[in-house]
């Protein structure tokens, strides 16, 4: 992975995906679903990310 792209993922997707599991686990009816939900965005994007590049 290149600096820029460690860099974007420090400064932009941890912690956006911190203040989304943050936010969603304050929900008490539907909080599990929304991390559940959360988590299979962010594995569906590094796998897309990761198949668009070719593990580049």
């Amino acid at each position: 992975m290149s600096l820029p792209s460690l860099i974007f993922w420090l400064i932009f997707v941890l912690p956006l995906v911190g203040v989304l599991w943050w936010v969603m686990r304050q929900d008490k009816r539907k909080g599990a679903t929304g991390v559940i939900v959360l988590a299979l965005i962010v594995v569906i994007g590094i796998v897309y990310m990761y198949w668009r590049t070719q593990g580049k």
